[in-house]
């Protein structure tokens, strides 16, 4: 169960990371009565149940990132940008509007991804709905419009502690200072603001693609330490 990594969510986002390209699947979503007494349960300040409706609905940012933005080349920034958004859906999600949260959760994750782009095309130029994203397949373009929709403390519980600790053991003690510095930039370490690839490659002046290739690297072996 992911429940001593979600109890994190807010606080930091580098172990959910480290789940979420660590897995091969994900768990079933919840039924509608599962989601209702969950989503009763959160309202009334339980904790776990927040951990359970995020872990539930994970498989969203992935399925929405994979089928919408498969040829970009920021998939790793989308992963993180979506998961914030579900976080986000989770958190202000209204049971009185008669939608399921499933539905709702994908607006949000698309929307987080949306204004991402958003941001990145407004550091070069305006940003018009009818700007193509990428394309599909079968050359057809996407275009931002076409992907909107219609209308710290740490951790609680001593698992989570202790996995921390070695994470955050490890990274200290990395003789790769650039690698370190990546790291602790992407995931808002140190009391920092989290930042995308492309934002970390900006600050240090290097490639977007030597930060995802360092990236990817320290997060396997920061998993492997952990285990």
């Amino acid at each position: 169960m992911l429940s001593w990594l979600l109890s994190l969510i807010g606080t930091n986002l580098l172990l959910l990371i480290l789940h979420i390209q660590n897995s091969s699947s994900f768990p079933k979503p919840l039924s509608s009565k599962e989601e209702k007494e969950y989503l009763e349960k959160k309202e009334a300040g339980d904790k776990n149940a927040r951990a359970v409706l995020i872990e539930r609905n994970l498989r969203l940012v992935s399925h929405i990132v994979k089928k919408y933005y498969a040829k970009t080349d920021c998939q790793d920034d989308l992963i993180s940008i979506g998961t914030i958004g579900l976080i986000k859906a989770v958190d202000s999600f209204d049971s009185t509007k008669g939608i399921r949260l499933a539905t709702y959760a994908s607006r949000c994750i698309e929307n987080e991804i949306l204004m991402y782009f958003r941001s990145v095309k407004k550091q070069s130029s305006d940003v018009f709905l009818s700007d193509t994203i990428e394309y599909d397949r079968d050359g057809n373009p996407l275009t931002i419009e076409d992907t909107l929709k219609a209308d710290t403390d740490l951790a609680e519980d001593l698992e989570t502690k202790t996995r921390w600790s070695k994470v955050k053991g490890y990274i200290e003690s990395m003789d790769d200072e650039r690698a370190r510095e990546i790291i602790i930039l992407r995931y808002g370490l140190n009391n920092k603001k989290p930042l995308t690839q492309r934002e970390v490659a900006d600050r240090l002046n290097i490639s977007r693609s030597y930060v995802s290739r360092i990236e990817k690297k320290t997060l396997s072996e920061i998993r492997n330490s952990i285990k």
